[in-house]
This record gives C-alpha cells, sequence and structure tokens, in this order.
C-alpha cells in the first residue's frame, strides 16, 4: 500500500457550505434501492431454525441416512452388470414421507432416453468421414440404462414404484413417520458403456489388446436427498449436472475375474485372500513410506498379466462408513502403487493404478499429486478424514467419487509426453481428489448449484496446484476469467443458475467462482480474514448439506466483512469488471489567489485581501507548464509560523509535507463495483500502492475522484497493474494513455528497424 504523506492543517476555516449554491430541490419520482451495496435481504432465503442467519445449521437442522449392503458381479464376457441392493433408509427429519424417490442415472443413456431428444442438431458441414458418417447415422444406439428385475419389501413382498426417466419413486405402504426405518431391496442389470464411444461418466475403454479399464460409478439405484427445507432433490440427470446424495454406510461385494487388480471406495475387508503374500508385504511397506510411493503391482508384472485371462473369479469385499456414494476400478493391466500421508499426525494413503499405457508420467507424478492434493485442501478446509485417495487412469475421463476418481492424461505411444499433457494431469488429478472435500463431504446440491461443488473445487485446486508448482498455469485466475466475461451477454449466464440451462458451462460453473473466491482471498478479505471463514463454512458443513445462503452468511460472519455487493455482483448478476482513470488534474501551490478563488470570495462578499497572510491556494497545473508562481510547502511563511505555534508533540506526529498534488478521477463503465488498486510510478522510477475497497463506489456508481498529495512528482498512474480484478478492458486503466499502435504501424516499425 502507497502512504501519501501530508500535513493537515487549517490556517482558517472555511466552512465548505458557504461555498455551496442554495437551490430549491427538485421533487422526483421515488425509485426502489438500486445501490450496488444494498443488502441481499431480497435475494436470500429467510433464515430458520434449520438454517442460521450466521450461515451455520440450527438446533433443528436434520438430514437423512441411508446404507447400502450390495453385491455386484462384473461379466466381463458380456460387458454387463449385475446387481442387488438392501437398502435402509432413516427418516430423521420430522416430516412422514408418502414415498422414496431413487436416482436411476444409467437410464440417461437408455434407448428410451430424453436426454438425446433435447440436443439441437444441424447440418454444419457439406461432408463428413464415413467413420463419423456410420457413428452418427448408421449405428444403433447404445442399449443402456437400467434393467429393474425386481423392487421388494424386507419381506420379500413387491413394492409398488414408479419410473419417471431418471426417477424412480418407490410407493410407500403407508407413511414414513419421524424416526423410523424403512427397508426394501432391489435386483437390477446393465450393459457397460465404452466411455471412448458411447460417453459418460463411467464404463469401459478397451485397449487394442482386448482387455478392458473398468471406471465403474453410478452402478445402483441410489437414493436422492431429502431436505427438511426444501424437500426431495429429484430433478432428472440429463447428463451434464451431477448428483445430490445421501450420507450412509455401505458394505459391498465385487466379483471379477481373479487376474484383475481393484480399488474401491471404503476400507478392504479381505486382503488376505485377494492379495498375493508380496503384494501384502509392499502394501505394508507403503503405509510407513512417506517420501516415494511403493509399487504393489509393478510395470513388469502387469505387463504379465495383460496377456493372460483368467476364467476364475474372485470377490473384494469393501466397507465404508459416513460416505455419499460408491464406486470402482478394475483391470488385469493395473500397475498399482502407494504411499503414506502425514494428514495432521495421521497416516492417509495416496494410491494411484494405471496401466502401462500412463507410464512414464503416471508412476513420476500421479501419487504425489494425490499426496500434495490431500495435504493443501486439508490445510484450508479439515482434515481429511477418509483413510486414503485414489487416482485411477483412464483415456478421456475426469471424475470424482468419494476416496476414488478416474483421471485422464496419457503419453504418447513412445512415452513421450508434452508440458501440456503433463500439466492437464497434474490438474485434472489435484481436481478430482479434491472433490473429495467438495462435494463428497461438504455435500452441497450439484445438480441444483454447480458452482458450489465445481467453483468451490477449483479454487482449493488453484492454490493447491501453485503449491505443487508455482509456475503453473492454473486457468481459474481472475485474469483467466476476462474473455468470458468480456464477451458476448447473449451466451453468458448467471453463476447462480441451474447448470442444465447454462450456456458456458465450463467458465460459468468452474472459472468464474474460482476466479471470484481467489480474487475475494487475494484482493479484497486478505488470506487471513478469507482462510478463517472458508474454513469456518468447510467445518460447519462437513458430512452435511448446505446451500448457497449458508455459504454467503458463512463468509461474512466469520470475517466482519460485508459482502453482499460482491455476491451480488459477481454471483447474481453478468456485469464485467471496468475501471479506468478518466482524469487527471494536477496543481501546485501559491500564494496568490486563483481566479476561482476569487470568483468564490465575489460571490460571498468576501474581501481576500483581508486573508493574505492566512491562505494557500491550489492552481491547476497545465502539462509541461511550470507555472512562475508555483511554490513548495517550505516557502510559505504563513505556514512556518503557524508550525512554530505548535508544541514539540504536536511537530512530532506530523509527516513531512507534500509538493505535489493531484486530482485523479476513477471513472467505471462496467457494472461491477470493485477496489481500485492504484500503482503510482514517481519520476525517479521508485514505486508505492494504494488500494481504495470497493465501499468507495457507495455515492457514486460512475466515477469518483481522489486527491494524491505527494513528495515526489508522479509519472504515471496504473490501475489493477496485477489484474486482480479482472478487469476486461485495461487500455483505459493508465494515465498518461498510452495509444496502442496498430499490427501495421508495428509492422512498418519492423521493417524500418
Amino acid at each position: 500500500m502507497i502512504k501519501l504523506k501530508y500535513y493537515f492543517f487549517s490556517v482558517v476555516l472555511i466552512s465548505a457550505s458557504l461555498f455551496s449554491q442554495e437551490q430549491t430541490p427538485v421533487r422526483e419520482q421515488g425509485h426502489t434501492d438500486q445501490n450496488k451495496f444494498r443488502q441481499m435481504k431480497d435475494v436470500l432465503p429467510t433464515p430458520n431454525e434449520s438454517r442460521t442467519a450466521s450461515g451455520a445449521p440450527g438446533h433443528l437442522y436434520t438430514q437423512q441416512q441411508v446404507d447400502y449392503s450390495i453385491n455386484i458381479l462384473l461379466d466381463e464376457e458380456k460387458n454387463k452388470i449385475f446387481g442387488d441392493e438392501n437398502i435402509t433408509y432413516h427418516n430423521n427429519s420430522k416430516d412422514k414421507l408418502e414415498y422414496l424417490w431413487v436416482q436411476l442415472d444409467q437410464n440417461m443413456r437408455s434407448r428410451t432416453s430424453k436426454t438425446p431428444d433435447i440436443a439441437t442438431e444441424s447440418f454444419n458441414a457439406p461432408f463428413n468421414g464415413v467413420q463419423s458418417f456410420t457413428k452418427a447415422n448408421l449405428k444403433k444406439q447404445f442399449d443402456g440404462g437400467f434393467n429393474i428385475d425386481y423392487v421388494k419389501n424386507e419381506n420379500g413382498g413387491d413394492l409398488s414404484y414408479t419410473i419417471n426417466q431418471t426417477m424412480m419413486r418407490i410407493n410407500l405402504p403407508k407413511p414414513l413417520a419421524p424416526g423410523e426405518t424403512f427397508k426394501f431391496s432391489i435386483k437390477w442389470n446393465y450393459n457397460i458403456n465404452d466411455i471412448n464411444v458411447d460417453g459418460g461418466r463411467s464404463g469401459l475403454e478397451t485397449f487394442p489388446d482386448g482387455n478392458n479399464n473398468y471406471t465403474i460409478a453410478q452402478f445402483y439405484p441410489r437414493l436422492c436427498v431429502y431436505d427438511n427445507v426444501e424437500g426431495w432433490q429429484n430433478m432428472q440427470f440429463w447428463g451434464r449436472s451431477e448428483f445430490a446424495l445421501e450420507f450412509g454406510d455401505f458394505d459391498v461385494k465385487i466379483t471379477v475375474p481373479a487376474d484383475h487388480i481393484m480399488e474401491a471406495t471404503g476400507d478392504l475387508q479381505n486382503a488376505k485372500d485377494i492379495l498375493t503374500k508380496e503384494q501384502l508385504k509392499r502394501l505394508d511397506q507403503a503405509k510407513k513410506s512417506f517420501k516415494d510411493p511403493v509399487f504393489i503391482v509393478t510395470e513388469a508384472e502387469a505387463k504379465v498379466a495383460e496377456t493372460k485371462r483368467s476364467t476364475k473369479t474372485k470377490t473384494w469385499h469393501y466397507k465404508a462408513e459416513n460416505v455419499r456414494d460408491f464406486a470402482f476400478a478394475t483391470s488385469r493391466k493395473y500397475i498399482w502403487d502407494a504411499m503414506a500421508v502425514n494428514i495432521n499426525g495421521r497416516a492417509v494413503m495416496a494410491i494411484s493404478l494405471y496401466p502401462k499405457e500412463g507410464n512414464p508420467l503416471w508412476e513420476e507424478h500421479s501419487t504425489r499429486v494425490v499426496a500434495n492434493t490431500l495435504e493443501e485442501y486439508s490445510k484450508l478446509t479439515f482434515d481429511y478424514p477418509y483413510n486414503k485417495a485414489v487416482s485411477v487412469h483412464s483415456e478421456r475421463q475426469g471424475m470424482e467419487y468419494p476416496m476414488i476418481c478416474f483421471n485422464f492424461g496419457r503419453p504418447n505411444a513412445d512415452g513421450t509426453y508434452s508440458e501440456r499433457t503433463k500439466h492437464g494431469m497434474i490438474g485434472v488429478i489435484t481436481h478430482e481428489v479434491g472433490h473429495n472435500f467438495f462435494p463428497m463431504i461438504v455435500n452441497s446440491d450439484e445438480r441444483q448449484w454447480t458452482w458450489m461443488d465445481e467453483g468451490l473445487n477449483s479454487f482449493v485446486e488453484t492454490l493447491a496446484e501453485l503449491d505443487y508448482d508455482p509456475e503453473y498455469e492454473t486457468g481459474n485466475l481472475p485474469k483467466n476469467i476476462v474473455p468470458y466475461m468480456g464477451g458476448d451477454q447473449s451466451y453468458i449466464s448467471p453463476i447462480m443458475s441451474q447448470g442444465d440451462y447454462v450456456y458456458q458451462f465450463g467458465p460459468n460453473a468452474y472459472t468464474k467462482p474460482a476466479a471470484g473466491l481467489y480474487m475475494l482471498r487475494q484482493t479484497i478479505m486478505g488470506s487471513e480474514l478469507f482462510d478463517y471463514a472458508f474454513r469456518t463454512y468447510a467445518q460447519r458443513w462437513m458430512f452435511k448439506h448446505p446451500t448457497p445462503a449458508d455459504f454467503f452468511r458463512t463468509m461474512e460472519d466469520a470475517s466482519a466483512m460485508d459482502l453482499d455487493w460482491f455476491w451480488r455482483g459477481w454471483f447474481y448478476t453478468t456485469d464485467y469488471t471496468d475501471i479506468g482513470v478518466k482524469e487527471v488534474k494536477k496543481y501546485y501551490l501559491t500564494d496568490k489567489p486563483t481566479e476561482q478563488a476569487e470568483e468564490a470570495a465575489k460571490r460571498y462578499n468576501m474581501n481576500l485581501e483581508d486573508y493574505k497572510d492566512k491562505l494557500i491556494y491550489y492552481a491547476e497545473a497545465q502539462d509541461g507548464v511550470t507555472p512562475k508562481d508555483e511554490k513548495k510547502i517550505s516557502d510559505f511563511k504563513v505556514l512556518n509560523d503557524y508550525l512554530q505555534t505548535l508544541s514539540p508533540a504536536e511537530k512530532a506526529d506530523l509527516n513531512k509535507a507534500p509538493n505535489y498534488f493531484y486530482e485523479v478521477t476513477f471513472d467505471k463503465p462496467g457494472g461491477l463495483v470493485m477496489p481500485i488498486i492504484v500503482e503510482i510510478t514517481f519520476e525517479d522510477g521508485s514505486k508505492e500502492r494504494k488500494t481504495f475497497p470497493a465501499q468507495i463506489w457507495r455515492y457514486n456508481d460512475k466515477e469518483v475522484k481522489k486527491i494524491f498529495k505527494t513528495e515526489k512528482a508522479i509519472a504515471s498512474i496504473v490501475v489493477d497493474p496485477d489484474l486482480e480484478t479482472a478487469d476486461v478492458d485495461t487500455t483505459n486503466n493508465t494515465w498518461p494513455n498510452k495509444e496502442e499502435k496498430s499490427k501495421f504501424d508495428q509492422f512498418k516499425e519492423k521493417v524500418k528497424g
């Protein structure tokens, strides 16, 4: 920050009102409050006993619990999953429930799915490749979706149910009272989609050698969230906006070919039955290695395994407590490495599974990135509570589930890779592992408010990536969102939009929220205030279901900062930042009355001669002209005489006197209010900075003026020199205004040179 040193003195006190013109007020029509700093009581829901005005859960906050016992068979020959599950639903709310809603996400790719029907289609090109043409026009649609064999009650009797696309309503025989539980079972099967052909957030990838890499999720019917304020969260799944799920305990048994290696949500219960003695020994070594990953399955061993195909099966048994979902990955091609991570004195396992096609990139970075992510996220939120975090390699995926995620980043066939591929892999692993915190633990409704999942996670991801590599191009800084915010308003949506109808999903749900939070931390709040408030939010709502209002209110409650102006502008509108230097007037000191002073004296019947030994005048200077009557502070006898009347203590309390005065007018063509960050460069080359809070715009939303009183002459003024506020037009940020040369002029200078 810049320290502008100056005397604050008064030789003659002349009331400002003396120079004001008394005018008869003009009465206009009234208007509603549109001030950018008005409070958000008109936007946020009314606090209640479930969700308080502080942003914390209230004393009547409740949430449901759903426990699952699941048996899975993966048929590698048919690429099909068969499963049955026993579900225990705990009604912890104060409401009677007449039915339960279950998510059937796989139905998004069933042959009766409505998802393809909502996509617009047109002929954008006069020709097409035969492969693309065949896929688009001749190939049969993939036969996906759940086949429900039965839905039964605890006693084996059939339960009534209704399927509406990706949602299934379980019609309860009688209302489920508060405090009661309801047990039922579902049996199902479905065809596993090829993620490289049919798309999807989970599925299989087939390698040229015929082996498959299975990254399986959304593979079982899952209960929707019931909120005692907002009701059932049962929006249809159209393929983009993700999931809201209840926490519960899982007991899952997965049967796969005997030569497969697997990882999944939860703790493996039968390692001694599944793993070889050598693998168990290596796994024990990994639990003690905090510096480097240990191979449980080496690349050489994986290469041997992928050349064979067992006809036998093994059943892997996992248990997980207090998780909101379950996923797994399995293949005979996997290399497996792991290391321990110290999370506040507790060892957590960072683990990676990947085929040889992922090397050497994956063995060099994956597990280390997992470890770094757990460390950095834990610092900013809460200690990671689970026993492990797993990164699984897949060619075209980036998807997260509790304790396990699927990530892209594949080198070339010869093992070489570009920095872009490396950074992309580091970024996606950091992002997907980070999702363990948001929303796997801080469990927001992703389908309704995508940014609470993706945006918050992308923000913390940015800090973790910069910790892993200070030169890392995160893509989530305020400068990175400028092209989006300054683009065509017809294709921009407010952050506070449901994800299925957002035009530019990535910038809207990921980059803009992340950039905004980065701006809050670095520029508006400061890291100390921000980190405490952000950590408070995370810890208040871990293993609970927060809403946007809970986040906004907590950030203010824990920091004592009124941020309504920021939430309203950045999250609820598509306004952009554009702050510039409109005008700079230079003034000098003189003991001669100026024309302005004489006009004021005449207007108020004053005789300036009566004050000739008591007044110092400000006169506007013209560029490049040094006035003959310009004086320095030390030249004024009237001031020196006054200073002699001060006590030693009063003199000691004075700063050095300024010699230069600049009246700077800042204007704001953009709709957003933001702090004004000013960098001043003096004629001797030295620089100083000053940041004016956003509240400087509270009385005038168009332009504001500030007086800069300096000891040295100012050579230039720059607004937002480090691009901290996502200013979409920096051509007006500099005084004197730098003329930008055309490309033609630049070309002429180059040729001439």
